[in-house]
Order: C-alpha cells, then structure tokens, then sequence
C-alpha cells in the first residue's frame, strides 16, 4: 500500500480537545475517501499540515483537501506546501494552484475568459465608505463583505441601508464586496463536485429560514439534485477555462437575474466533497490520483 497524507487542520483530528463542532464531515468524507482509495493501492493517512516533525518523504503524495484552518496563517500555509514539493512529494493540488486559488481575485481572471461571476469590488483595506461606494456602483442597497482570503462564512457581513457600518475601517485585511444575490436565500447555492475533469455530483445548499449563509455551522442544508443540462453545461464551462485541470474541484454557483449561474467560487484549494451526496467520489478520486502518480 501506498501511503497518502491527508493534510488536516489541527482541530480537525481524532482527540483533539479543541475539536471542530463540524468535525463530524470530515470524519465522513475521511470514511468514503479511505474507501475509495483501499482498491488502488492507496493508503489514506490525516496529518495536521502544521506538525513540524512530519516526514513527508515517507509518504507517496500529499493531498491539500482538509486543512480547513489556513486562513490565519496563509503564506505559512503556502511555504509548508512549497517545502513539501520541494522535497519532490507530489502534492495535490499542486502549491501553484493552490496559491492562485487562495485569495479570490482570481475570479478576475476567470471572468475576463468569459464566465459570469457575481460583480465585485476589491478594497485592500475596507471602509464604511467603500460599502457606500459598492452600493452606488452596483445600484443595490444590499451588500455582502467578505475577505479575500477567507472561506466559511467566516467574518463575512451583510449590509444593508438600514444597518450601515460606522465610519471607518471595517475590515483588518484585504476584502471583496459583492450585491447580495437575493437566489442565494430562495433557490440556495449549487456545488458541483469534479475529479480530474470529470462530473461526479451536484448539490444544492440552502440557509435556514431568515439567514442567507449556506453553510452547516449556521443551520444550512444540502441535498443532491438531478441538474438541468444548462447548469451542467454552465459549470462545466469553469472547468473548461482552467490552463492546469485540478486533481479535485468545486464549482460554487447561484442564480442571477437573468436566469443563469454565476460562479460564486471555484474550490481547487480544500473543498467540502459533499461525498454523502456522492459517495461514488471516493472511488473517483482514487483511481485519478493512482493514475496521476502512475
């Protein structure tokens, strides 16, 4: 057997005594993923990304997907990464994917390519006035702040004319404002899962009544869903765009007005798989990382 290592956040692992309250998902996904992986030969091991005695050269890839806590300590996330490669352990995804895919800007890019994505601004240093300037550019009177580096929902403010921050700054780090989608708290978000360009799945995600954010941790469902082929085919045009296909992605959408997806977000760095939903993704991944490592 060969022995992968999962790359986990430190509150994340079995004992911990600061566990997650959501550990519990990657305990599932962990469950599928190990299943998955037993038929090609692969053993999957978790290993907290910010253990310095690791070996990693004992281990025949590396595997970016669970290290839900790099937010705060990004850059020291993206160096464990080069040192691992550095160290000629293939990692997946690879650092430089992983470091274009970590700090949202890149759906600039991936907007100039012709794929519709929720309209942004992108202060460095966020203020009360750059939320009224948001306003006033996208003609809206509701907003959502969120940071560039970031995921989760974590430190992530929706305003509205009635809820106005106070002058100043609002924000300690560089941010992204969007109009708020009002399909997000009606239809809900979609996630469509890919390995190695290949469609496994699609869920929708929705919030609990009177919140807007999608997520678990604040009462959000997900179910899986049969798509429609225009769906499909708009997330599928993500994949199409990317110069380097993933190991391992999500595509993030909701509806805009005019009845089409947006991308909300592109997950090539550590993506909830949603592998309850699509448990054949366990396999999935297994035989494309067997394949990639030849």
């Amino acid at each position: 057997m060969t022995e992968i290592a999962l790359l986990t956040a430190a509150n994340l692992v079995s004992g911990a005594i600061d566990r997650r309250s959501d550990a519990y998902l990657f305990d599932v996904q962990l469950e599928i993923l190990q299943a998955g992986f037993a038929p090609e030969g692969l053993q999957l091991t978790p290993v907290r990304w910010t253990d310095p005695e690791t070996d990693w050269t004992r281990y025949g890839a590396v595997l970016v997907n669970c290290a839900w806590d790099y937010q705060d300590r990004h850059e020291d996330f993206l160096a464990t990464l080069d040192r691992i490669a550095g160290q000629g352990v293939p990692v997946f995804n690879d650092p430089k994917t992983v470091r274009w895919n970590i700090r949202k800007t890149y759906l600039r890019e991936i907007e100039a390519k012709g794929i519709p994505v929720i309209p942004t601004l992108w202060p460095e240093a966020p203020t009360a006035a750059d939320i009224a300037e948001a306003m006033r550019v996208f003609g809206v009177d509701d907003v959502v702040l969120k940071r560039q580096v970031g995921g989760g929902a974590r430190a992530q403010v929706r305003y509205t004319r009635a809820n106005m921050p106070e002058p100043g700054p609002v924000m300690d780090r560089p941010g992204m404002i969007q109009p708020f989608v009002p399909a997000i708290a009606s239809e809900g978000e979609f996630s469509f899962l890919f390995v190695d360009g290949a469609f496994s799945h699609v869920l929708v995600k929705r919030a609990k009544a009177g919140d807007y954010r999608i997520q678990e941790a604040y009462g959000g469902k997900s179910q899986a869903i049969d798509p429609a082929p225009k769906d499909r085919a708009a997330a599928q045009a993500v994949m199409d765009v990317l110069a380097d296909m993933p190991l391992y992605a999500r595509v993030d959408m909701v509806r805009g007005e005019d009845g089409g997806l947006m991308l909300m977000e592109l997950e090539v760095l550590e993506p909830y798989l949603y592998p309850k939903d699509g448990p054949q993704i366990g396999a999935m991944l297994g035989k494309a990382l067997a394949r990639r490592l030849g």
